[in-house]
């Protein structure tokens, strides 16, 4: 997602300044334009607005720390995390800088969407700081919705990613069931398409989900990471979610196996492995 952003920044004429904890990254931050910081405090020093994408909660919340330590005295900062992470920590973590002005962005979409423009970009906390950064948000969303408070974009967030793992798992048992039952899958998934049925799921996983070609572009151990968060947050509020719950257990079935570090629409491969010959 990271380089998506860069990518998209770069092709709108920002100078981009980034930092990755791992030296190829940064080399391939500079080939594609970019300059590449030494580390969070040249980050903090010279770039308005900050754009955090790291994998989790924990990260975010170190990295918004280390940036608020590094700011000179008077300097504020607007940092926007598209990570996708705890919503309540989240707000915490929003209040609790002075010269940090938070904004939550994450998107609804992959990396591979985004860099194509069809983020939708889910934007929650600080009006005014987004406002002021909507030039970059421009770039990096042409469609996007400010939801609420600081927490409310991620609550959006782990809401749509519920229905869209869920719509991506039926997929998968669907086109594993037609197979079964002896029908071409790609004749299937055309039908599927123009059926009741259909979802931009069909689209964006189906055709890779036919050729077992699981490059990653949402990796599945990070879906199950997603997904953990929806249980925390069902459970702080005492909801039951019985199909997430299906949902978490085969993402842990493909971690299990090896299949982390793929795409998430490996779960097929998971469906396939539960058949059992009559």
């Amino acid at each position: 997602m990271g380089e998506a952003f860069a990518r998209r920044l770069v092709a709108a004429d920002h100078a981009v300044l980034g930092y990755d904890v791992e030296p190829a990254k940064r080399a391939h931050l500079h080939a594609i334009g970019g300059q590449v910081a030494e580390g969070l405090t040249e980050i903090a020093r010279r770039a308005q607005p900050i754009i955090l994408a790291v994998f989790d909660t924990e990260q975010v919340e170190e990295a918004t720390d280390a940036l608020a330590a590094a700011l000179p005295p008077d300097a504020r900062r607007i940092v926007l995390c598209a990570s996708t992470c705890d919503p309540d920590r989240i707000a915490a973590l929003a209040a609790r800088h002075g010269n940090i002005r938070f904004v939550e962005t994450p998107v609804s979409g992959t990396s591979q969407q985004v860099l194509l423009g069809n983020g939708v970009g889910l934007i929650g906390g600080d009006a005014h700081a987004a406002a002021e950064a909507a030039l970059v948000l421009d770039a990096i969303y042409p469609t996007r919705f400010h939801v609420g408070a600081a927490g409310d974009a991620g609550r959006t967030k782990l809401a749509i990613n519920l229905i869209l793992g869920l719509n991506r798992l039926a997929l998968a048992e669907g086109l594993v069931f037609a197979e079964r039952m002896g029908l071409d899958g790609a004749a299937f998934l055309d039908v599927a398409r123009r059926s009741a049925a259909y979802s931009q799921i069909m689209d964006v996983k189906g055709d890779a989900m036919l050729a077992r070609d699981f490059a990653p572009k949402g990796r599945a151990r990070q879906t199950l990471k997603d997904a953990r968060l929806m249980l925390d947050q069902a459970a702080r509020v005492g909801q039951q979610l019985p199909l997430l719950e299906v949902h978490a257990a085969i993402l842990e079935a493909c971690v299990r196996e090896g299949e982390g570090e793929l795409d998430n629409s490996v779960v097929i491969e998971e469906i396939r492995r539960r058949h059992r010959r009559a």
